[in-house]
């Protein structure tokens, strides 16, 4: 079967993998559609995500959603045909637990990762095969081609949540306005705060943020900045330490950030005073938790939110998506479409 594999730094391939039957416990999955994330981004063009090196050939993808093909022993509740999203993660929280850190716990894996080794391969592949558990039935009258948002609307469910009450009546400010930073920003809106803006070097993107309806749009590229000191609360969703010192720089005293993008990991100066001299609360988020069966029902609730889809492309275009993926100018979240 075809599947999209990273072999090194610029070396993406679409090549046969062998195709496995369920076993006991494992359902298959018939991909539909897959997100391409910013970590699927790194390991194409620099054959590594941070400190997770490509060292084996790896199936990139954890943004997939499918339909049920086969059912492995024991398996109960799904039945074929099914359309489903796919939690990323396992071990896999069961679908309405209470938050407990899990995604944090240490031996875990996540679908498309360098993170172990041997790598734990993604979904960007045409069957897939899961735990039961890390399945969710799709919501009546969702489309499988919007319910690719689910997994990066969790993340930006969690790391506004890390905020908590907060959010609610709060002039909000967001810095980056990549897909997550988009979701993020709408996620904001969801959960009642009064005012919400958000910067980015790409009018594009600021016009998608339009879409989904935030209250002030700037435009970086043109140096427009925030009102100093004028957010109660700040989000960095671009992962880079100018966009951080934005939003310190954004926030009242008092007031609260979010560090909801990957900084990079070599040092950098970024001035941090003043989260001490104006007693600025500082939460940082990691991936998600419980939150993918939420995300599934807001999408259907708000279906303003597939404007953060920019491409659809085949999978024998899978090396073009790549490179309109990594064109913030001109795309926002980009899929590849593997079937029905």
């Amino acid at each position: 079967m075809k599947a999209v594999v990273v072999h090194g730094a610029m070396d993406l391939r679409i090549e046969d993998i062998p195709r496995r039957r369920p076993g006991a416990g494992e359902v298959a999955i018939a991909i539909s559609y897959g997100g391409i994330c910013g970590s699927d981004l790194h390991y194409w063009q620099h054959g590594r995500n941070g400190s997770f090196e490509v060292r084996e050939p790896l199936v990139l993808g954890h943004e997939v959603v499918g339909r049920v093909a086969e059912l492995g022993e024991g398996v109960t509740g799904f039945a074929p045909g099914d359309p489903v999203a796919i939690h990323p993660a396992s071990p896999s929280p069961e679908p309405g637990a209470a938050p407990c850190g899990l995604h944090l716990a240490d031996g875990g894996t996540y679908l498309g990762s360098a993170s172990t080794h041997p790598h734990t391969q993604g979904g960007m592949c045409a069957e897939l095969l899961v735990g039961a558990r890390q399945l969710r039935k799709l919501p009546p009258g969702l489309p499988l081609r919007t319910a690719a948002l689910a997994e990066p609307l969790a993340v930006a469910l969690h790391g506004v949540d890390r905020l908590g009450e907060r959010v609610r009546g709060a002039r909000c400010f967001v810095s980056g306005a990549g897909p997550i930073g988009l979701l993020a920003a709408a996620v904001l809106r969801i959960r009642g705060a009064a005012y919400v803006a958000i910067a980015d070097l790409q009018p594009r993107a600021l016009a998608v943020a339009q879409l989904l309806g935030v209250d002030e749009t700037l435009d970086a590229s043109r140096g427009a900045k925030p009102e100093s000191m004028g957010f109660d609360l700040g989000i960095e969703a671009a992962g880079a330490v100018a966009s951080l010192q934005t939003v310190l720089d954004a926030v009242r005293r008092a007031g609260s950030v979010l560090q909801l993008g990957i900084l990079p990991r070599d040092p950098a100066p970024v001035g941090l005073s003043e989260i001490g001299l104006r007693e600025l609360a500082v939460y940082g988020s990691q991936r998600f938790e419980t939150e993918l069966d939420e995300a599934l029902e807001l999408l259907v609730a708000h279906p303003e939110l597939e404007h953060a889809i920019s491409h659809v492309f085949d999978l024998d275009q899978a090396i073009e998506a790549f490179e309109v993926a990594a064109d913030s100018a001109t795309s926002s979240k980009v899929l590849i479409r593997f079937g029905q």
